[in-house]
């Protein structure tokens, strides 16, 4: 299974993928740097300035510390920036692949469909671990990175949190049947479930609220909703590494990014194998 010639394939996939990006890098990676920059200014800066201390709340509800708004909002933001470029990544290299006729050939050769499925995601992967860097790096510029509490749980949610995301990406570049498609789900899924993954704000500072509807009375717990988004406990993790507390449990947060890690390159795979979305 594991071969001289898989291992060939890997490293070319893995190598194609990162010159791809690097080789277009103020189409890849200077955008994300731009945006990012400005949500410092405009969150951290200025609406940041108003706030000025948040309070952090462990899983039992009981505030431990407070922070600068400014250093809350950071992990987040690198998350952001890390899981959107993965995806957009993967998407845009395999879909283009399809498009180009080329996944044929390589889909004909003698490589394994695992090594297909990890190539892309390698490739993709990386390149949200180095916007996530750069975008770590600006933060230091606005004075707001926070001492860190554990490198080990930041390294380890940021790394899975690319490769789920990566996985995610190819899904979708299979499906993907014309440009359109590839712009679909980050637009309409991926940044709406971003921005309501509590880059922004404390999951525990959300409300209940009251609906009045049909005359009849619904209470609404945002804080419960919000724990059906699965990057709430992506960003909730990746913000405890720096900080040392999270709102959700950071193991059964750790376990979900395993699970979505093993469906999706189980799902992947079994595409590939049936040949879904390759035949015109």
């Amino acid at each position: 299974m594991f071969n001289q010639i898989n291992l060939i394939a890997f490293r070319t996939i893995v190598n194609k993928e990162i010159n791809r990006f690097m080789r277009i890098w103020s189409q890849t990676l200077l955008p994300s740097a731009i945006t990012q920059t400005l949500y410092f200014v405009i969150f951290g800066g200025i609406i940041g300035s108003q706030i000025r201390n948040i309070p952090l709340i462990n899983e039992f509800g009981m505030t431990v510390k407070t922070v600068p708004y400014m250093q809350f909002v950071v992990p987040g933001l690198v998350m952001m920036a890390v899981l959107t470029n993965a995806f957009t990544n993967t998407v845009s290299s395999f879909f283009g692949s399809k498009f180009q006729k080329n996944i044929e050939e390589l889909l004909v050769s003698p490589t394994s469909n695992w090594v297909i499925v990890w190539g892309y995601t390698i490739g993709g992967a990386i390149r949200g671990i180095l916007v996530g860097a750069i975008i770590f790096a600006i933060a230091f510029l606005f004075s707001a990175v926070p001492v860190v509490s554990n490198y080990f749980i930041i390294l380890l949610f940021v790394v899975l949190t690319a490769i789920v995301f990566s996985l995610a990406g190819l899904t979708n570049g299979i499906f993907a049947k014309k440009f359109d498609d590839v712009s679909i789900f980050p637009t309409f899924v991926l940044t709406p479930l971003t921005y309501l993954g509590g880059v922004f704000y404390s999951i525990k500072s959300l409300p209940i609220s009251k609906l009045n509807l049909f005359n009849l009375d619904f209470v609404i717990n945002w804080q419960e909703i919000s724990k059906l988004n699965p990057i709430v406990y992506m960003v909730d993790g990746f913000r405890y590494g720096f900080f040392g507390v999270g709102e959700m449990n950071i193991y059964f947060s750790l376990s979900m990014l395993i699970i979505f890690i093993a469906f999706f390159a189980w799902l992947n795979m079994y595409f590939l194998h049936k040949g879904t979305g390759m035949r015109s």
